[in-house]
């Protein structure tokens, strides 16, 4: 569809009201679209919500052609947020100590998703690049998440795992490890079709390796989600030229 750049806004939730428009946004996607579940999902009012979410700080992207409608969505946890929620969210899937141990200052992003009309164009750069002015505010130094494959079937999976494995591993210093181990070495280096493969990592995760971003050692299969995660992290000192110029754009 042919969008507007001036119909869009994209602003931290203000209140309840805004929250649960974010959340009736992820239950399309994780619940209806992608088979997610949880234990706070809410069917009845269709939202999908879990007990992090009132730590969170919650981007939102909204269309004035649709009367404001929520079409897009980040979730952000700062590192003091963290300290009050008593973890991080992806502390369940991912041993996150070696973050911790770098004393910089940590930004975990989660639950980022589209509305199907606006995937593929410019939605998620205005989000990237409010994010950007977030992680400037706050003196972010690492990013870090987790990000989904759809199914939890690792043999489907083997080809793009192993070349996040291979070719995007992050140095020992950043490199977090799944707590529920499922290796991602599963097809020799040699032996991978690299353009296939990654024409199977899904367009999130492609942006992050854009950006820099690599990956922790191991997958979560998320049977709840019916997902397969992995962690991504970015160090904003590290960024490349590409993302450099993302993060600066529109900012004087």
């Amino acid at each position: 569809m042919a969008l507007d750049e001036r119909d869009f806004t994209v602003r931290l939730a203000r209140d309840a009201a805004d929250i649960a428009a974010a959340q009736r946004l992820r239950y399309e996607v994780f619940v209806e679209e992608l088979g997610g579940g949880g234990a706070l999902v809410d069917h009845a009012q269709r939202l999908e919500r879990d007990r992090f979410d009132p730590f969170f700080d919650h981007l939102i992207l909204s269309d004035a052609r649709r009367d404001g409608a929520v079409v897009g969505v980040y979730r952000l946890l700062r590192d003091d947020q963290a300290a009050a929620a008593g973890q991080f969210y992806s502390e369940d899937e991912y041993d996150l100590a070696p973050l911790r141990r770098s004393g910089r200052r940590l930004l975990e992003l989660g639950r980022s998703c589209l509305h199907p009309d606006y995937r593929g164009g410019t939605a998620m750069m205005h989000l990237w690049q409010a994010l950007a002015e977030y992680v400037a505010e706050h003196g972010i130094e690492i990013l870090f998440g987790t990000a989904s494959f759809h199914g939890t079937d690792v043999t489907r999976l083997a080809q793009p795992l192993s070349l996040l494995h291979h070719r995007h591993l992050a140095p020992e210093p950043l490199r977090v490890r799944s707590r529920r181990f499922q290796s991602m070495d599963l097809v020799p280096e040699a032996e991978i079709d690299r353009r296939q493969a990654m024409r199977e990592v899904p367009a999130l995760i492609k942006g992050y390796l854009r950006l820099g971003g690599v990956v922790g050692e191991g997958a979560y299969v998320d049977h709840a989600f019916n997902t397969t995660d992995v962690c991504l992290i970015m160090d904003t000192a590290q960024l490349n030229a590409r993302a450099a110029g993302i993060y600066t754009r529109g900012r004087g």
